[in-house]
């Protein structure tokens, strides 16, 4: 299964695409819409190391982040929203409207983010096939295991796809502890701070063995200084690894059917199918 972090590959496509595309007469501005049909096309001819495997988009809800914005008023409230910024959502409805065109299921739930509607899904689909999961968020780290790698295409070839090994060797956690550590060191993408003082190796220590975060408080290795700053601020460490933790039990209104997606026409056939050219 390929699992589509789909406003993720979206918004890659519409900022980090070589070139402007556009209609034929220069009227319309199609960049996202073209990159992400383009982007996933080159992703499954390219990057996926299954063969024929089924596909679904995933979207965010448009009220996906209410939950944890409850929990903590400033998550991804650093986000912008500057027409600039908010480009990518013009072409949401064509994104959606292409991959009904071309028999690719996708799936939309107005309450969740798009994170934990893939947590759910591939931690089911991992029980029975490979799963792989189209994104640049390093979010969907804890979700790593034997059956389950990301696809980045922000990457080189060679390193695009990342296995829970990778993690292990670069930040010396495990996947199942990735919330803790970036508890501890922060997200900034999300607007998480991380304890002041606490950076990768710092945290990768206080975590060694395997150690969880619900145990590190009444462990020996909260000392020094940098021990002193996480036990200042855990309150806010146990917060930031509630909302970054995803939720993998959601309720989906899509049932995979394990058949293989039909193959995928080019980026311009779509966009020629919208009629949009």
């Amino acid at each position: 299964m390929l699992l589509v972090d789909a406003f993720n590959v979206l918004w890659a496509g519409t900022f980090g695409f070589p070139a402007a595309i556009f209609s034929r007469d220069k009227t319309r501005e199609l960049t996202g819409l073209f990159a992400f049909f383009a982007l996933l096309g080159a992703t499954l001819r390219d990057d996926v190391d299954v063969p024929a495997p089924e596909v679904i988009a995933v979207f965010d809800g448009q009220q996906g982040i209410a939950e944890r914005s409850t929990e903590d008023a400033s998550y991804k409230a650093n986000r912008e929203s500057t027409p600039e910024a908010l480009k990518p959502l013009q072409f949401l409805q064509p994104v959606k409207d292409g991959l009904d065109l071309i028999g690719i299921r996708w799936v939309e739930i107005d309450d969740a983010e798009a994170d934990d509607v893939i947590g759910t899904l591939a931690t089911q689909a991992a029980t029975t096939r490979p799963v792989r999961i189209m994104s640049r968020d390093a979010d969907y780290y804890q979700l790593l295991s034997e059956s389950i790698h990301i696809i980045n295409r922000s990457r080189k070839a060679t390193h695009r796809l990342i296995t829970p090994h990778e993690v292990a060797a670069r930040y010396h956690v495990t996947p199942d502890q990735w919330p803790a550590y970036r508890a501890l060191t922060g997200d900034p993408a999300d607007n998480i701070p991380g304890v002041k003082g606490i950076g990768p190796k710092a945290a990768a220590a206080f975590l060694a063995d395997g150690l969880q975060l619900d145990d590190l408080l009444a462990s020996d290795r909260l000392t020094g200084a940098k021990g002193a700053a996480v036990k200042a601020a855990w309150p806010d460490v146990l917060r930031w690894h509630s909302m970054i933790q995803m939720n993998r039990d959601l309720d989906v209104p899509l049932t995979p059917t394990g058949q293989p997606t039909p193959r995928m026409p080019k980026a311009g056939e779509v966009v020629e199918k919208l009629g949009l050219w």
